[in-house]
């Protein structure tokens, strides 16, 4: 996956090195794994409907990866469990992140969650309407991709400009502000669809 190269300052999710670098991704890595799997699906959903059909249910991948991305964020990775394992799990796959969010090696989910989950969306897809589910799947997945670099960019990067800035003052309140609220990450219309939004404080005068 990549060398662990900050254990120093590095919250450490297993005691095991071989589990623990499975933990990590780098941004290099991340390009290289999603451009294989994208270009993958690309190729397996070539030529399965026409041009037109194959746009909308691209643009119909990409906003259900935008609802997914929400779900998942609010009602997942923020699940409130009481047992003790309950805790840890939810801590090694989100609750790390909120105590130290400026790690840029888990600013992006590790390939072996991300792309196992994909498949499972992929083969549901397939299930539901074909062979055309793999076209929707695409959109999917480039959802996907623009999701964590965005997510990556909002801890890493200053993010100037109106909707980049937008973006990443959305999720740093998030952290920040508070953690029951601005679930989305790249579809913030969400959180004020479902009332989730966490609004700008008033400056004072």
């Amino acid at each position: 996956m990549m060398n662990n190269r900050s254990d120093v300052t590095r919250i450490r999710l297993f005691r095991n090195d071989f589990l623990e670098r499975f933990t990590l991704i780098s941004p290099a890595a991340f390009a290289v794994t999603w451009t294989i799997f994208l270009g993958f699906a690309i190729y397996a959903s070539w030529g399965v409907t026409s041009f037109g059909m194959s746009i909308a249910l691209v643009a119909l991948g990409v906003l259900i990866w935008t609802l997914f991305e929400y779900i998942m964020h609010r009602f997942v990775f923020h699940l409130k469990f009481t047992s003790e394992w309950g805790r840890g799990l939810i801590f090694i796959a989100h609750g790390n992140h909120h105590s130290m969010p400026g790690d840029p090696y888990r600013n992006i989910m590790p390939p072996v969650v991300s792309v196992l989950i994909s498949c499972g969306v992929w083969f549901l897809f397939v299930q539901m309407i074909g062979d055309a589910g793999s076209v929707l799947f695409v959109g999917f997945g480039i959802g996907y991709v623009v999701y964590d670099v965005t997510h990556y960019a909002c801890h890493q990067f200053p993010m100037r400009g109106r909707i980049l800035g937008a973006l990443r003052q959305h999720h740093i309140r998030h952290h920040y502000a508070k953690q029951e609220g601005n679930f989305a990450i790249t579809a913030i219309l969400w959180d004020r669809v479902f009332g989730t939004y966490i609004p700008k404080k008033k400056k004072r005068a």
